[in-house]
């Protein structure tokens, strides 16, 4: 039992027994003590005032003193103001380090079978241009997210909807169609998915292109950018895939699958996957039907051009368009569709949907549609929204090419750590096989931290060559000091010291050891706030004080050299626990870390 839940439950007895009053454990709230106070955990005292009927000080006295006399792991306290400063006996610290140290999982709750179902969104890549900067971030937040669910108890669906129908789809589709020279990636060597994003890219060179000869020829800006022909072209296209156009249907499917070959490859290489994947294309008809019925029922109207739109005045918003006059589908009408499916396919507890923050409004109206439409999972879809990521060199468009592809970040990262390594003379000795796998751990994990150590909802900058740093908040930082820690143990081990994992009561320890054992017993804690939170960083930014705070120690205090047998068992137990820390911490925001480096 943690020393937190040990404590509240007596509070509530020192309550009961010093003042007759019961209350409710949710009224004991903790704090760590600050660092110029002596203490381990501090209460806040205020609430129980007019229970005791006595200043703040006397109320926080009489309280310590009842769990000092009755509280064996309480050693002293101290009271400031209206702070309770409890100091908790080494012993129990040497306890919480014997536990943690006794069991491959620590800080991770485990689902069982009648664990709440939580499904998480993320990914939803449109097969009209490969997977970029931005979609980095979404994959990475959304798969550290299911982790961090699952080590909160919960099963987890990790889940992708990929946008494969559309306007922006024909917009690639025409391209290929009117200046692609049957081009396939066998032909041209090119990636699928890169291939396609050219002609996306290609189509609004075009397009662009024809408006201005419009504009020259007397159309206004608006009539040209309707009447372009490449514009027109595509929304026949899409026509005729509505329609299911044999001709049309098929190069559909044949561009999908050149994206899709070159979307897993991408996957594969950032480390991320997914239990169940959803298509626009096979969701979107079922939101068409759902739109009509609520239609039928009068939840929403109808124009003069036929299109159907809902009316969310009553709720502070504004009229959404579902269907257009042309009786095609827009992206609210897919989420509704791929919303129902879901919950008919899964008994979700809970919905998570990872998407960045421009699109607040779409899951703030997508709730009430789906309530208006008597779905009971409707006020409970929770939007994880997330800032947005750019690289020094300012914003990117995709249809204009300036998107910075996954890809080539990746190789460029890895290049970086490359560079980087040799230059530190990181991995001398290595095998080249060994070098490159290991650059590429250094990469990715230097990619993912940097992306997962920012608070999610806050808009970030993207440098390559700051996140590869063997110094300061980094992954590469991290992952050589668990390197570290694992050449501590091999020397141990080769030098026939046996660890002792239940290290006695008594054993001295010092300061420095009691300040980490203390911070590996709050590694439960971060991975539940997390959680609880939808907030990987929380994660990422406890491992990097973690670690922080090891590479101090291990310049101070001698680990192997160190005489006293008890110390020096006690400190290389420490070591192997902050490793096994360290790793599993990783593990949940998809880092791995190398034995040696």
């Amino acid at each position: 039992m943690s020393i937190e839940l040990i404590l509240r439950h007596q509070i509530v007895q020192a309550i009961e027994t010093c003042y007759d009053q019961k209350i409710d454990q949710t009224l004991v709230q903790f704090q760590i003590t600050r660092k110029e106070f002596e203490g381990d955990l501090t209460l806040v005292v205020f609430p129980f005032v007019r229970m005791s009927k006595k200043s703040p000080e006397q109320t926080a006295i009489e309280i310590g003193n009842y769990l000092q006399q009755n509280v064996a792991e309480v050693e002293k306290y101290n009271v400031v103001k209206g702070f309770l400063n409890l100091v908790i006996t080494a012993d129990y610290w040497i306890s919480v380090l014997n536990s943690a140290s006794s069991v491959s999982d620590f800080g991770i709750t485990k689902p069982g079978e009648s664990s709440k179902l939580v499904m998480v969104e993320y990914s939803s890549p449109n097969t009209n241009k490969p997977l970029h900067l931005g979609h980095i971030r979404n994959n990475l937040l959304g798969f550290s997210l299911s982790e961090i669910m699952k080590a909160n108890g919960y099963k987890v669906v990790k889940t992708n909807i990929v946008n494969d129908r559309g306007i922006h789809i024909c917009k690639s589709m025409y391209a290929w169609k009117m200046w692609g020279k049957d081009q396939t990636p066998e032909n041209t060597g090119i990636k699928g998915d890169h291939l396609v994003g050219n002609f996306y890219v290609r189509f609004d060179q075009e397009y662009k292109k024809e408006i201005a000869q419009l504009i020259e020829q007397g159309e206004t800006k608006e009539n040209a950018e309707q009447n372009a022909p490449s514009m027109l072209g595509a929304r026949e296209m899409l026509l005729k895939w509505e329609a299911k156009d044999p001709e049309t249907v098929e190069l559909w499917k044949t561009m999908n699958k050149w994206v899709y070959k070159g979307f897993d490859v991408t996957y594969k290489a950032l480390g991320v996957d997914f239990d169940k994947i959803y298509y626009e294309s096979e969701t979107y008809l079922y939101g068409k039907d759902e739109v009509l019925r609520g239609l039928d029922e009068g939840v929403f109207y109808q124009k003069e051009d036929s299109s159907v739109w809902a009316d969310l005045t009553a709720e502070g918003l504004d009229q959404k368009i579902l269907l257009r006059s042309d009786g095609t589908s827009v992206y609210m009408t897919q989420d509704i569709g791929t919303a129902k499916e879901r919950f008919q396919d899964y008994r979700i507890n809970k919905m998570i949907y990872v998407v960045g923050n421009e699109q607040n409004y779409h899951f703030q109206v997508l709730s009430i549609l789906l309530d208006k439409l008597g779905f009971e999972f409707g006020k409970g879809l929770h939007h994880f929204s997330y800032g947005m990521v750019e690289l020094p060199q300012g914003k990117m468009k995709s249809r204009e090419g300036t998107v910075v592809d996954a890809d080539d970040l990746m190789a460029e990262m890895v290049e970086v750590s490359r560079k980087t390594s040799e230059e530190l003379g990181k991995l001398e000795g290595y095998t080249p096989e060994q070098a490159a796998e290991t650059y590429t751990m250094i990469a990715l994990g230097a990619l993912k931290y940097f992306m997962l150590k920012v608070d999610p909802k806050k808009n970030m900058l993207f440098n390559p060559e700051e996140s590869i740093d063997f110094n300061g908040n980094t992954g590469p930082f991290i992952q050589y000091t668990y390197a570290r820690i694992r050449s501590v143990l091999r020397k141990a081990d080769e030098r026939g010291i046996q660890l002792n994992h239940q290290i006695e009561a008594g054993t001295p320890a010092g300061i420095k050891e009691l300040h980490l054992i203390k911070l590996i017993s709050q590694f439960p804690v971060a991975v539940k706030e997390a959680g609880d939170s939808y907030s990987p960083a929380l994660v990422a930014n406890y491992i990097y004080e973690l670690v922080k705070e090891f590479n101090q120690f291990y310049h101070e205090c001698p680990i192997l050299i160190e005489e006293n047998n008890e110390i020096r068992n006690l400190r290389l137990v420490m070591a192997e626990t902050i490793g096994k820390t360290i790793k599993t911490g990783m593990k949940l925001l998809g880092i791995d870390v190398p034995e040696r480096m």
